[in-house]
């Protein structure tokens, strides 16, 4: 009888048996994304809502709720209804930045090919997303559809005017007419989402980011319904921070390219007058022999002089900032649509910027 002895292993193959890799998530064709601050007694509704809204819906879902620091156990009650429900999926915040930073901590994590938004005090209806999210699979031409709260349901002083008057004027400067800037019930393609950035207060102007961003926008009547739990974040200081928002993102929007326009343009309307004022001092002085040490347009003319110089070297200086900061990124400045492919002008492979015998040609 003859035996076979297999060869020796060793412990540390024992040991060492690879553990095998875990199935990543498939990716769910819808993200909703909310940012919470003290919604406690609203969490468990809105997350039953979502959940009847979209859980038939093809592909599956996800809903991330961003707690933005609340100090009332909406952190906790969030993991507490996670725990039965793995299509939810809480993120808290170290502290409250604000409604801006918390739609960014959201889309920074979101996976689906389609990301939604809304406010979690339950005004916003869960129900309104599917008939959305059917507008924006079928309309190849829409990439961002925003809700219009035609019938409000808040008081008429504190809410409704002044929302009408700042929808209106942003409106009016950013050129993107829509009737409703402040509902957060959104849809977007998520390439859109991909290519904006929020911080400070600029959830208010998602649609104009959106816009400049390359996206096609359409409008849609939505449900709203009035708060019954809860307290509004929202105050009357809110219009005038809008209004010192609205600068920033005019600027951003309009000059961001090109900031000699502006600092140039500010400076010569202002320099041009002052030096016309001198001239015509000058030739006061050296014609009619009149004193001019005294006159008042002589300080104003030097001051319009200097402060226009200022302007224009703002603009210079800001120009080659610009200057640096395009010719540095990794990446190009535009964005190509999805949808659309582009013409070829070369072979297959081959580097427009690079020589036939493959050396980089210089800039």
């Amino acid at each position: 009888m003859s035996y076979t002895v297999a060869p020796p292993r060793s412990l540390t193959a024992f040991l060492s048996v690879p553990a095998p890799a875990p199935r990543p998530a498939a990716r769910p064709a819808v993200s909703v994304v909310v940012p919470i601050y003290n919604e406690v007694d609203n969490l468990a509704d809105l997350v039953d809502q979502v959940h009847a809204a979209l859980a038939a819906r093809p592909g599956g879902f996800e809903l991330i709720c961003v707690d933005d620091g609340s100090r009332d156990g909406s952190d906790r009650r969030l993991q507490a209804l996670a725990a039965t429900r793995p299509w939810l999926r809480p993120l808290r915040l170290a502290r409250n930045y604000g409604q801006s930073t918390a739609l960014q901590a959201g889309f920074d994590i979101a996976r689906g090919r389609c990301i939604a938004t809304l406010d979690g005090d339950l005004q916003n209806d869960p129900a309104d997303l599917p008939a959305l999210l059917d507008r924006l699979d079928t309309d190849p031409d829409i990439d961002m559809i925003s809700g219009w709260r035609h019938q409000r349901q808040d008081g008429a002083l504190s809410r409704r005017l002044p929302s009408r008057l700042a929808n209106r004027l942003i409106s009016w400067a950013t050129d993107v007419q829509l009737h409703d800037y402040g509902c957060a019930l959104k849809v977007y393609r998520r390439e859109i989402i991909e290519r904006i950035h929020l911080y400070g207060e600029l959830h208010r102007f998602i649609p104009s980011l959106a816009r400049e961003a390359g996206a096609r926008i359409a409008e849609v009547p939505v449900h709203h319904r009035p708060r019954t739990r809860g307290q509004s974040k929202y105050g009357i200081d809110r219009t005038f921070r809008v209004l010192l928002d609205l600068l920033l993102i005019v600027f951003v929007l309009r000059y961001r390219q090109r900031p000699l326009h502006i600092f140039g343009g500010l400076g010569l309307a202002m320099g041009l007058p002052g030096g016309m004022m001198l001239l015509w001092l000058l030739g006061l002085k050296l014609v009619a022999g009149q004193p001019i040490g005294q006159r008042p347009m002589l300080m104003a003319a030097v001051m319009l002089l200097l402060m226009g110089l200022q302007f224009i070297v703002a603009g210079v200086i800001s120009e080659m900032l610009m200057r640096v900061y395009h010719e540095g990124r990794p990446h190009a400045q535009y964005h190509l649509r999805t949808d659309v492919t582009p013409p070829s002008a070369q072979a297959p492979g081959r580097d427009p910027g690079r020589d036939p015998d493959g050396a980089r040609r210089a800039a």
